[in-house]
């Protein structure tokens, strides 16, 4: 049986990485629009600038984006929004879990947009993987 769209909208992934580093320390640095693009490719390419209630970014892929965050938590919750021009807005649960005293697991779930092939989904995973790595090396060079 072939999927509709309406079964792509739901298919999910979860992408996980394991950092030596306190979750809550993670968190803070992830949390930190400015500094997304030291470590989140696929998504800015640039500084972000802030307007109102959101950011603009500059994305690889889709030019410029409004960007808007989950509010500050306890909760290690750093869900965003992402909404390219002409496109609706794409919500981008992320979390930071910690596993032990001293480490944490980042794990980004990964919604398929009904317009997304196979191969745009996985290129997708394997983008967000590399990002996550890069914010693993980040905090684990602090």
């Amino acid at each position: 049986m072939k999927p509709t769209n309406e079964d792509h909208a739901v298919e999910s992934r979860v992408i996980t990485q394991r950092v030596q580093c306190e979750w809550r320390r993670a968190y803070v640095l992830a949390a930190d629009p400015k500094r997304l693009p030291d470590w989140a490719s696929g998504l800015a390419k640039s500084a972000l600038v802030p307007h109102g209630d959101h950011w603009i970014v500059r994305t690889p892929e889709s030019g410029e984006a409004r960007m808007r965050f989950a509010p500050r938590n306890d909760l290690g919750v750093l869900d965003h929004w992402v909404a390219p021009e002409g496109v609706p807005e794409v919500y981008l649960p992320f979390r930071v879990i910690g596993v032990a005293p001293d480490a944490c697991e980042l794990q980004f779930t990964l919604l398929r947009q009904p317009h997304i092939d196979d191969a745009a989904f996985e290129r997708d995973a394997q983008w967000i993987a590399r990002d996550l790595q890069a914010l693993r090396n980040l905090l684990e060079a602090d």
